[in-house]
């Protein structure tokens, strides 16, 4: 009897794990992610592209270069540390310059100008048409053959003019690209082709799709005042979502035929944007389908690091008289240390005629210092995390879009900058600084790599920033990660959409963190009451982080907004071999303590807790007279057998969507600081300079606030 209950028993769990596997393939959500083209990559070949890109490049984009492109120019560059330049739409008259001083460029407007981007103009005449096809300052600019093979035509004979170049290193479709122009909410149609989006809705849904609808943010008005399980935003983001994918798709082909031309050279964009629910700016599909970019400083760059490690990224530099040349130092530093290969620099106020201004004098040592020694040690090196990943939800971003956006009313149009007040962005931007001033480093996983092959073993922790909407497949995933040993930390709002924008009855992941929804939720149950979201983004509409932070009164906790007023804070639960925990506050104040200096491991601690309970260790202990210096972080890298580790001011940056950044809070100065590692470490170099450390656990080490350090030691951290 108890050999024919035992056999019982293995027959029903192999019929439960059998119907298990049979209910996750049958998962429409998962077999459109796996068969989509928009997820398919184009090639990727990073040893190919470090040949290239082989320490940092700075490409002046000549606006104001009045020293011109003969011999004093380019003695200029060699003088000043500029190894980099550019052409422009296949231009090949600068080519003999740039190739007898050895200059690296990038080619601009490779697809040239108008059409991938649209231009100027007033696009608010478009914003509450949803069946105007994509239009620009050129006029209709339909994402269609006709357009592919106009457009190819152009890439090919560019590409095919300057391949022979030696010194050629990327080449970019155009700049400030855009399914519609920058962020800007257009929800028109990418092109006159309806029953591609019917086919595309068929293969989204996989059974019962609902018909196209089109519509524009007016649309979501009527959803506000509903409860949750009734709130509908899908048929908005429906079409949003197929948008982004025939904008990815129409990259990826113009990218393909630049290969065809010149295999070896990566091909990509510049002027890239925030992640955003409008403009094509869907991270996870776009870094499937480019192999070069240029994302203004402040945006997208952890991102673009994480889901596409082996592409040259790049950004953008702007020179500020009143910010002053340690902002471009420590610019250069910062984006070094977190995996970008140069910047594109804007050339504006460089010279008083063909004489170069005395801020370059300034500049020029620590250039040279960047390309010649620093950069080449740790270009081509791989990122080092500390097992934290941060879950990267399109879904969920498109769905704050659509909440954040009830306080402008019928004066949505106006929203562009959703980088600096949008909930998601902005609860993005919290827990990046909360880990990285917690000695804490990360990954982000996109959302089409967990569904398919589930969260990666090499984590021990995912975070849910904001992840309002989850599919049922990404919650299985999810939900497998934590029950196989891992923390799921989220702090609100999870899961209560799905993938569509719909509204849960109950949340998706309820279960996992034991809480309780039941679709009955209104806006009167989260943060204020007034609105679904902490902030009304309209009263502090572009107006600083603390007047936003002051347009509601949500009751706080420990200093943070409590999200749901239903649910109890800090709710942990035991789910398998892990642990899940429903914070059910908001990380978004964290900015604000940051900007005030009140930010301290006290105001962290809420957020930390159960990450460092998880067995995360800050491994890099750094102190000047017993503490941590200020907005102080450090990276790491592993190359060659030796692990490097950058010592940085992680100051926070703000960036427009024409890439002109700005720095607050930067200091500059010299300090001396310990650097400490769990044990002794092997053969310790200080790379500014080569000094032998020898080995050890603490090394003494002065740092350049407006600059940065960079240590090395032989073999992996210790203890990993």
């Amino acid at each position: 009897m108890k050999r024919f209950v035992a056999a019982a028993l293995v027959l029903a769990c192999l019929a439960a794990i059998s119907g298990g596997a049979r209910a996750e393939e049958d998962d429409p959500y998962l077999a459109y992610v796996k068969n989509a083209p928009e997820f398919k990559p184009v090639k990727q070949d990073p040893e190919g592209w470090t040949k290239h890109w082989d320490t940092w490049i700075y490409m002046p984009w000549r606006y104001q270069w009045t020293i011109g492109t003969g011999d004093e120019g380019g003695q200029f560059c060699k003088d000043y540390g500029f190894n980099g330049g550019f052409t422009d739409h296949g231009d090949t008259r600068v080519l003999p310059w740039l190739e007898k001083w050895n200059l690296k460029f990038y080619n601009d407007h490779t697809a040239a100008k108008g059409w991938l981007h649209l231009g100027g103009g007033d696009y608010k005449k478009y914003m509450n048409d949803a069946r105007q096809v994509r239009t620009g300052s050129k006029g209709s600019a339909p994402l269609d053959d006709a357009m592919l093979e106009k457009l190819k035509s152009i890439v090919t004979k560019n590409v095919n003019g300057l391949k022979n170049s030696p010194v050629r290193a990327a080449y970019a479709l155009d700049d400030e690209i855009s399914s519609g122009s920058f962020v800007k909410p257009l929800a028109w149609r990418m092109n006159e082709d309806d029953q591609a989006y019917e086919t595309w809705l068929a293969a989204y849904y996989g059974k019962n799709p609902p018909k196209a609808q089109y519509v524009t943010p007016d649309y979501c008005a009527g959803e506000y005042g509903k409860a949750l399980k009734d709130v509908d935003f899908s048929p908005l983001l429906d079409r949003l979502t197929y948008n982004d994918s025939v904008w990815a798709n129409f990259l990826g082909k113009l990218v393909d035929c630049s290969n065809a031309a010149d295999p070896e050279i990566p091909c990509g964009f510049v002027g890239g944007q925030s992640p955003n629910t409008f403009g094509g700016y869907d991270y996870t599909k776009l870094c499937k389908k480019t192999q070069f970019i240029e994302a203004y400083l402040g945006t997208a760059q952890s991102i673009i690091r994480s889901l596409n490690p082996t592409m040259p990224q790049v950004t953008t530099h702007f020179h500020k008289d009143k910010q002053g040349t340690v902002n471009d130092i420590w610019q250069m530093w910062w984006c070094l240390a977190h995996g970008n290969r140069g910047m594109i620099g804007w050339v504006e106020g460089w010279f008083d005629g063909k004489t170069p201004r005395d801020w370059l004098n300034d500049w020029k040592e620590p250039q040279k210092e960047l390309t010649t020694v620093i950069a080449p040690k740790v270009v081509g090196g791989k990122w080092i995390h500390d097992g934290v990943a941060i879950y990267y939800s399109q879904a969920s971003i498109q769905t704050s879009w659509c909440l954040d956006i009830e306080c402008h009313g019928k004066t949505w149009p106006n929203r562009n900058s959703d980088d600096e007040h949008g909930t998601w962005h902005l609860t993005r931007k919290a827990w990046e600084y909360i880990l990285a001033d917690s000695g804490i480093q990360y990954n982000w996983v996109g959302y089409d790599d967990v569904i398919v092959n589930g969260v990666p073993k090499e984590y021990k922790v995912l975070i849910l920033p904001s992840c309002f909407a989850l599919s049922d497949i990404e919650a299985q995933r999810i939900k497998a990660f934590c029950e196989q040993g891992g923390t799921v930390v989220a702090d609100f709002m999870c899961g209560l959409f799905d993938q569509h924008g719909k509204g849960r009855a109950k949340g998706a992941l309820d279960d996992l963190f034991g809480v309780a929804h039941d679709g009955t939720e209104t806006k009167k149950d989260f943060f204020a009451g007034s609105l679904w979201v902490e902030t009304d983004q309209d009263a502090g509409f572009q107006a600083g982080i603390k007047k936003l932070m002051a347009t509601t009164s949500p009751k706080l906790e420990g200093d943070f907004a409590i999200a749901e007023t239903k649910l109890k804070t800090n709710n942990e639960n035991a789910a398998g071999k892990g642990k899940a925990v429903y914070l059910n506050l908001s990380p978004q104040r964290y900015l604000l303590y940051r900007e005030e200096k009140t930010a301290d491991d006290a105001k962290r601690a809420v957020f930390t807790k159960a990450i460092l309970a998880a067995g995360v260790k800050p491994w890099v202990k750094i102190t000047a007279n017993g503490a941590r210096p200020a907005n102080c972080e450090a990276t790491y890298w592993s190359k060659g057998g030796r692990t490097y580790v950058f010592v940085v001011q992680n100051a926070r940056v703000t960036s427009t969507s024409l890439g002109d950044t700005k720095s607050e809070g930067l200091g500059s100065g010299k300090i001396m600081i310990d650097v400490e590692f769990p044990a002794a470490v092997k053969d310790a170099i200080n790379e500014r300079g080569g000094a032998k450390l020898g080995d050890g656990a603490k090394f003494s080490v002065e740092f350049n606030i407006g600059e940065g350090v960079l240590l090395s030691f032989a073999n992996n951290p210790p203890g990993r």
